[in-house]
């Protein structure tokens, strides 16, 4: 398997979510989301190095999460940046040189299955540039500034993206350095491959690999991880 270093975005500060502190940080059943989400990658055969990106003022709360869950792949803890595109390139700038392989994903997805990393990471290697997702279940309008409906999209050609998403670390540092000197601004990280005109694979995600991002989503998740760990132990008798 080809090096591969994980860049996990967690700078986010989180208003929607309503709290003091930043919504990686909130406890999911008694331990940080973030913790969950690292503790995930680290399990990962696949994964050689993790790159965390966090907020400056939350570094030292961050790197003692670290000494408590003992993090074995967290390599650096690097400061976010204004945008969550400044916070990816912040982290591409401190990987390590034998890297062939990026993923990045989102601190607040804590239900990412080593499965779904394994098939990105081979879907990179062999296409250079990976997103997961799911198809949309609901009929997407397109509407105009006066809140009319001008078209209707088909559904089948509509997916929800997820993380985590993979690439070539060559393929996605041109794509991002085009992108930044045209001051180009992306929603996500495949963004700035497809402004660079570079192809980008889509495969199979997950409806459970949330983004906790709402107190309701934070509840939703709490529901989740009751399941995953009722199903686990039943698989132990």
């Amino acid at each position: 398997m080809p090096f591969c270093s994980a860049i996990v975005v967690a700078a986010g500060q989180g208003s929607r979510m309503g709290t003091k502190i930043s919504k990686q940080f909130l406890l999911l059943k008694g331990k940080e989301i973030l913790a969950h989400t690292i503790g995930r990658l680290e399990t990962c055969e696949e994964i050689q190095e993790i790159i965390l990106v966090v907020p400056s003022d939350t570094m030292s709360d961050t790197k003692a999460m670290g000494k408590k869950y003992d993090w074995r792949k967290v390599r650096k803890y690097i400061p976010g940046g204004k945008e969550r595109q400044d916070s990816v390139w912040n982290g591409l700038c401190q990987i390590s040189k034998e890297t062939e392989i990026v993923l990045i994903h989102d601190g607040v997805r804590p239900f990412v299955s080593g499965e779904m990393i394994r098939r990105s990471i081979v879907m990179a290697h062999k296409e250079g540039a990976c997103v997961v997702g799911v198809p949309v279940k609901d009929t997407i309008k397109i509407g105009n500034d006066e809140g009319f409906v001008e078209s209707t999209p088909r559904r089948s050609m509509l997916w929800q993206i997820q993380t985590p998403q993979a690439f070539n670390k060559d393929v996605l540092m041109s794509a991002y350095k085009t992108g930044i000197e045209a001051g180009f601004s992306g929603t996500d990280d495949a963004s700035f491959l497809e402004y660079a005109g570079k192809r980008v694979k889509i495969i199979m995600g997950d409806y459970h690999n949330m983004k906790i991002t709402t107190p309701e989503d934070l509840w939703f998740a709490e529901r989740l991880l009751e399941e995953e760990r009722h199903e686990d132990s039943n698989n132990l008798y």
